[in-house]
Order: structure tokens, then sequence, then C-alpha cells
């Protein structure tokens, strides 16, 4: 018996609904592990409210849906982020409310939003002072669904959520079909793997600036396409839950994203994959260092200090920063490391390369490691902000100006009780 909230609470929830000019719906996690998402497409086609995505949510609609804004928060698009900036109404199905999804608490911006929390956890349900709806995310809506008949949103109002889908869909366009001289482009990669995949397949990730990039980026063509662990940004889980995914479903590929840091972490489960005869594709990206918080580093005025692999200065006992010869880089063959736990390797230099890779990895039947580098510096634009804490104590004039910007930005954080 699935669980249904107090039928007083579903009908103030209608009444919310019904006087709402802007909804959002906020798709989380809930939505995929209660099996809501036909009821919830029902729900939308019926309403035209639009929907936005959490990592954990993220393949609640097609990336194409005119309905879809896709991600939301710290590493989402630009319409889902102005949405629901201006939204008066959050229904929030299945989601946790994270600091990513919320932009550091700058997400929410209407004086007059109000929110309605569809989740079976208490705590949960009960966040920004939200109405309570308690209960399953598949039952809550089928009747909620009952209760709406008549209701719409305005056409102007869908009509400006449909063509957000269409120019963020060209953005990601130009961002798949971006071509270097030199290095490939994080987000180039992505584009390979995505049009390469068939709908069925699955993208796992876990940790740097690849989860963020995907979150954006990953066009989903099927619910279960699409898996992240998000919660704690758990280095080193890409490989072991690639070979979980494999296990759980030896009919589809598997397609792990890793960065060279992440599987620093963790990559003897390549291992246990060749042992137990379960392939998976392992998609690793060399960019030479912590990539994601070289990042953000930078973005806060520290230079990306201690992020690059590389040797101390003999004379300062510094780890130096970008300007450096190619002596003072560690010599890691990340490559011949596959290669030495049992993985077929194939290297990759350009984009023409890396997709003949992804050819031949389908193709053989056993782990196979496509190993490419990755242009550290060229990075995916965000839209939102991310509380991230500043040093506090430096010279640097660079810190002085992070944190004059992060103090403009505090000042949009709100709390809804």
């Amino acid at each position: 018996m699935r669980q249904r909230p107090d039928v007083y609470q579903i009908k103030r929830a209608v009444d919310l609904i019904k006087k709402s000019k802007k909804p959002l719906i906020i798709a989380g996690g809930g939505a995929h592990y209660s099996d809501a998402l036909d009821v919830l497409k029902t729900f939308v086609y019926k309403t035209h409210i639009p929907v936005a995505e959490t990592f954990a949510g993220k393949g609640a609609l097609r990336f194409d849906d005119p309905h879809q804004l896709g991600a939301v928060g710290a590493t989402g698009t630009p319409g889902a982020n102005e949405i629901s900036e201006s939204a008066d109404l959050i229904i929030g199905l299945g989601t946790r409310y994270s600091d990513f999804t919320t932009a550091s608490k700058t997400a929410f911006q209407n004086p007059d939003v109000k929110f309605v929390n569809i989740n079976v956890a208490e705590f949960d349900a009960a966040k920004h002072g939200g109405l309570m709806l308690q209960g399953d995310a598949k039952a809550t809506l089928e009747e909620l669904l009952g209760l709406l008949n008549g209701y719409q949103v305005d056409e102007d109002y869908s009509n400006k959520v449909s063509e957000f889908n269409r120019s963020w869909e060209a953005k990601v366009s130009e961002i798949y079909d971006y071509r270097h001289d030199n290095l490939l482009s994080q987000g180039e990669i992505i584009g390979a793997v995505n049009e390469f995949a068939d709908d069925n397949d699955v993208v796992l990730c876990a940790a740097g600036s690849l989860p963020g990039d995907l979150h954006k980026l990953w066009r989903t063509k099927s619910s279960k396409s699409f898996h992240l662990e998000y919660g704690y940004s758990c280095m080193g889980y890409e490989i072991a839950g690639g070979l979980g995914a494999k296990m759980a479903d030896p009919s589809r590929e598997i397609y792990v994203m890793v960065g060279d840091g992440s599987y620093l972490m963790l990559s003897q489960e390549i291992v246990t994959s060749i042992q137990e005869n379960y392939k998976i594709t392992i998609v690793l990206i060399d960019n030479d260092g912590y990539k994601s918080i070289g990042a953000l580093s930078r973005s806060l005025g520290s230079e990306g200090y201690g992020t690059r692999y590389l040797y101390r200065n003999p004379d300062s006992q510094k780890i130096d920063g970008d300007d450096v010869t190619s002596e003072a880089v560690l010599p890691v063959n990340l490559a011949d490391n596959a290669r030495s736990l049992g993985a077929h390797v194939i290297e990759c230099t350009d984009y023409t390369s890396l997709t003949d890779a992804l050819k031949t990895a389908k193709g053989i039947d056993k782990t196979t490691v496509i190993y490419t580098t990755c242009d550290r510096y060229h990075g995916i634009d965000g839209y939102s902000w991310w509380e991230v804490p500043i040093a506090e104590v430096s010279d640097m004039e660079t810190v002085k100006e992070a944190y004059k910007d992060s103090l403009e930005h505090k000042k949009k954080q709100r709390f809804h009780n």
C-alpha cells in the first residue's frame, strides 16, 4: 500500500496550485524511486507546469520535452534558474532541496513564493516552511490529478518554457560541436559519449567537475540512462558503481566517466570486473590534476594552488601553479596503470580517435578503458551561485575581490519558513 498524504493537505495543495501563475515542479530522486514518471508526464501535460531536475531527478522527462527546463540550481541551466527565481509556487517532488538544488538558498527570489513538498520523509516534506504532502510521489500525484480538472498555466508562460528548452538544446549542440586544434574539451567528450550511446545505455559518474557538466549537458533519452552518486561527491565511486550497474542489468552498456583524480582514489575494481567477467567501458579523462578544485580555487582568487600533479619546487618547497616546466610534472601514466589491472586500453588524442574508440570498445567483451586528455582550463559556463568557503587570511587582491563578490551573493540568500 503506497503512503498517501492527508486528504485535507491535498485539498490545500490543490487550492495553492490553482491560485498560482508561475508554478514549477522540481523533480528529485523520489520521482524515480516511486515509479512516478508516467503519472508525472500525464500531470505535466494536463497542467503544463514545467519541470526542472535535480541530479537524482534527471531523466524525469526526456531532454527535448517542451516542458523540460533541465538541470536546476548551482549547476542549472539559464531557463531553469530564471523560472525558479520568479516562480510563485515550487512543487518539490521527492527532492531534499540540497544546497546545490537551492543554489545555496538563492534560487527562489519571488517574495510571495510558496512550497508544496511531496516526500515520504517528514524532514524533507517540511523544508522551506512548505505545505507537507508526506506520501509516495506517485500516489500523491494521482490524488492531485483528479482534483485539478480545468487548471492550466498561462499560454505565455508555457511558451516561455518551451523557448528555454529550445535555446538550451542549441547551446548544448554548440558545446558538443566544439573543436580545437590542441586538447579536447570536457563538454566535447561528454557529447561524443552521449551521441554514441544507445537510449538504454547508462552513463555513470560521481565527483569532480564532470557531474555538474553532465547535469547540464547530458541528453537523457530514457529515465534510467543517467546515474550519479552526488550525495557526498564520493570520489572513487565510479568504477565500483559501474560494475554494480552492469551486474544489475548485463544487457546494457555502462559508460563510466571519470577524471584522473577520482580514478586514482579507487581504480582496482577494474580487477573485479575482469575476474567476474562483467564488461564496462571507462572513459578516463586525464586533465593533469584536480580540474574541479582548481577551477573553484581560481574562482575564489586562490589561483588553483596545489591542484596539479607537480613536484615541489626545490627552492621554495611550494607546489607551483600553472607556469611550470615539463620537468616539474609528475610522471603519472594512467593508461599503463589501467593495462596493469587487466583492462583493454585505447588511447585517444583527438575527437576522431575518441569516436573511433567508442565504436571499437562496444565490440570488446571485457572492461575497456578509453583514455584521453582534456583541457583543464576550458570549462562549461555556470549560471548560478554556489557558496564555497574563501580563504580567511590572504594578502592576495584576487581573494579579497572574491570575498566582496561573495558578500553580494549572500544578500540574495533567503530562508523560507
